[in-house]
C-alpha cells in the first residue's frame, strides 16, 4: 500500500504533524507555521450550528425499489414499475441535543432523500402517523416547549404538559408519545410516516391525495421505560450504533412503503378533514396499497459531511408528486430550506449528499460556499439559449380550488373534526390490555417528574377527555403516589 504524505489543505506536504515550529525545541511557537494556523483555525469552525429539532440522529445510505404498478395514480419516474433509485435516510429524535440520549421517549424522524431522475424527492416523515398540532403557527412553540427553560436551561416536564393540556389538538400525538411508540427497540424496528398528506399526479393529470407508511420488515418493537433509562446510562448512541454496526455485518434493515390513496373529490366531504395532521385515514376507508422496498446498506463514510450536513426538505418534489392543503406542509415548505441555509450556507444543495444525480441547470450564482460554476447568462428571460421552462410537460398541475376570506382561524366544516375521538380509539380498539397498562405506567411517572397544580389538573381532564377509564387510572395512579 502506497503511504499517505500528510498535505496542508491547499496540497503541499507537511514538515510535521506532530510539532509545532519553535525557536529551538522549548523556545516559543512562531506564527509564520501556517500549518499550525491551519490546524486550529480548522478546529476552531469545524462544528456547524445543530438542528432546532431532530439535533440527534444517525442515518445510512441504499436504494428503494418499485415492486408493485402504481403508475395510475402518479407519473412520478421514482414510482414507477421495476425502477431502482439511490437514497438516503437519517433518523433522529426530535427535542434533544447533538449529545443527548437516543433513549429518550421522544417522537423519532423519519426523513429521506430519493435522488431520482427528475430531481430529488424528499420526505420529512416520523415513526407515528399523526403529529402533535395542525397549524405551523403552534409549531416553534411546541418545540420550545419540549426543550429547555430559559433560566434553568433545563428540561420540564410541567411547560411540556402545560403546552400540551392547552392544545387538545395533540392528544393523539401524546396518546402514541405516552405509549410503546415513544421509545422504539431501535430504528430499524420502527415504522415511518409522512403523516403529512401529498398529492399525485398521474399521465392524465388527475390528482389524488396520498400518505406514505414505510412499514419495518424487521418487525415493531420497543424499550420498556426501565430498559429505555438503563440503556441512556450505559450507551447514550445505542439506536446510532445499533444500526451501523447491523450494516457493517451485512444485516441490511428493510422497510415496505405502502400508500393511502384518496380520489381527489372524497376530500371535500369527508367526515373529518383529510389534510389535518393530527388524523390517520382509517385503513377501512383506504386500504394500504404495497409500492416497493426500501434497503439501506451503506454506512456514511463521514458522519459530519453526509449525515451532519444532510439537508432534507418537504419541498423537493417531482413531477408527479406534489403538496396538499396540510397547514403544517405548506409551512414546513418554507421552514425547512430557510432552516438549511441558515445552518449550513445558501449553497447547501451543491454538497455531495445533498447534490440531485440528474441534471441541474438554473440562474443561481455566487454566495458563500459556492463550488459550481455559473454560466452566462446568469438572468432570465434571455435570448442567448439559458435554461427554459418546458411548460407543456412541467406545468403546474390544476391543483385545487380555493375560495374564502382571508382569517385567522381554524373553521370545523366535517362532522368528526374533534380532537379527542381518533386518540380513544387508539386508546380503546389499537391497543392491547397490556399496551393500556403500560401507557397509563409511562403516563403517570412523566406526571409525576415535576409536574405541579393547575397543569396537573388539567392533565386529568385531557386524559378524561381521551377515555373516560384511561384518566381514572392515570388520576388515581398519580394521587395514589402522592400520598
Amino acid at each position: 500500500m502506497t503511504e499517505k504524505i500528510a498535505t496542508t489543505d491547499g496540497g503541499a506536504p507537511v514538515p510535521s504533524v506532530e510539532h509545532s515550529l519553535s525557536v529551538g525545541p522549548d523556545g516559543p511557537i512562531l506564527l509564520q507555521d501556517h500549518y499550525l494556523i491551519e490546524q486550529m483555525d480548522n478546529f476552531n469552525r469545524e462544528r456547524i450550528p445543530e438542528r432546532q429539532p431532530h439535533a440527534k440522529g444517525g442515518g445510512a445510505f441504499g436504494h428503494f425499489e418499485v415492486t408493485n404498478d402504481v403508475s395510475q395514480y402518479t407519473k412520478a419516474a421514482v414510482f414507477q414499475p421495476g425502477v431502482k433509485t439511490e437514497m438516503v435516510a437519517r433518523f433522529s429524535t426530535v427535542a434533544g441535543e447533538r449529545g443527548s440520549p437516543d433513549t429518550w421517549r421522544d417522537p423519532r424522524g423519519f426523513s429521506l432523500k430519493f435522488y431520482t431522475s427528475e430531481g430529488n424527492f424528499d420526505m420529512v416523515g416520523n415513526n407515528t402517523p399523526v403529529f402533535f398540532v395542525r397549524d405551523p403557527m403552534k409549531f416553534q412553540h411546541f418545540i420550545r416547549s419540549q426543550k429547555r427553560m430559559a433560566a434553568t436551561n433545563l428540561r420540564d416536564h410541567n411547560m411540556q404538559w402545560d403546552f400540551w393540556t392547552l392544545v387538545p389538538e395533540s392528544a393523539h400525538q401524546v396518546t402514541y408519545l405516552m405509549g410503546d411508540r415513544g421509545i422504539p427497540k431501535t430504528w430499524r424496528h420502527m415504522n415511518g410516516y409522512s403523516s403529512h398528506t401529498y398529492s399525485w399526479i398521474n399521465a392524465n393529470d388527475e390528482m389524488f391525495w396520498v400518505k406514505y407508511h414505510f412499514h419495518t420488515d424487521q418487525g415493531v418493537d420497543y424499550l420498556t421505560q426501565e430498559d429505555a433509562d438503563r440503556i441512556a446510562g450505559e450507551d447514550g448512541d445505542y439506536h446510532q450504533r445499533d444500526l451501523y454496526d447491523a450494516i457493517e455485518a451485512g444485516n441490511h434493515p428493510t422497510w415496505t412503503l405502502k400508500m393511502q390513496i384518496m380520489p381527489f373529490e372524497d376530500a371535500a366531504s369527508y367526515r373529518f378533514n383529510p389534510f389535518d395532521m393530527t388524523k390517520v385515514w382509517p385503513h377501512a376507508d383506504y386500504p394500504l396499497i404495497e409500492v416497493g422496498k426500501m434497503t439501506l446498506d451503506r454506512n456514511p463514510a463521514d458522519y459530519h459531511s453526509e449525515i451532519e450536513q444532510l439537508a432534507v426538505e418537504p419541498s423537493n418534489f417531482v413531477p408527479g408528486i406534489g403538496p396538499s392543503p396540510d397547514k403544517m406542509l405548506l409551512g414546513r415548505m418554507f421552514s425547512y430550506p430557510d432552516a438549511h441555509r441558515a445552518r449550513i450556507g445558501v449553497n447547501y444543495n451543491q454538497l455531495p449528499v445533498n447534490a440531485p444525480k440528474s441534471p441541474v441547470n438554473n440562474y443561481s450564482t455566487a454566495g458563500r460556499m459556492r463550488f459550481r460554476n455559473a454560466t452566462d447568462p446568469v438572468y432570465a428571460p434571455n435570448s442567448k439559449g439559458g435554461p427554459r421552462a418546458d411548460v407543456s410537460r412541467y406545468g403546474e398541475p390544476a391543483g385545487w380550488p380555493v375560495s374564502g376570506e382571508m382569517v385567522h382561524a381554524a373553521q370545523t366544516l366535517h362532522a368528526e373534526d374533534d380532537d379527542w375521538g381518533q386518540a380513544g380509539t387508539l386508546v380503546r380498539v389499537v391497543l392491547s390490555d397490556a399496551e393500556r397498562d403500560r401507557l397509563v405506567s409511562n403516563i403517570v411517572g412523566h406526571l409525576l417528574d415535576g409536574v405541579t397544580e393547575p397543569v396537573l389538573q388539567r392533565a386529568f381532564e385531557y386524559w378524561h377527555n381521551v377515555d373516560t377509564d384511561l384518566g381514572d387510572r392515570v388520576e388515581k395512579g398519580v394521587r395514589t403516589a402522592q400520598f
